[in-house]
């Protein structure tokens, strides 16, 4: 398996204020980690402070 967390940095909260959100979202992920079986095929959006999607994370069956 292979797990993915990949955001856009070049727009928006992330743009203005790159460690303040990136902390922001990971903490928020590791948060809600109990939500998911971390199995392939999960995954959901990534949002900055300002609620814009700006990534994606996922489990994938390869890992490349």
């Amino acid at each position: 398996m292979k797990f993915v967390f990949e955001v856009t940095m070049d727009e928006g909260a992330l743009a203005e204020d790159p460690a303040g959100e990136l902390q922001r979202i990971l903490r928020y992920w590791g948060g809600n980690l109990k939500h998911y079986e971390l199995r392939p095929g999960d995954g959901s959006a990534i949002y900055d402070s300002a609620y814009q999607e700006v990534g994606r994370w996922s489990i994938t069956e390869q890992a490349d």
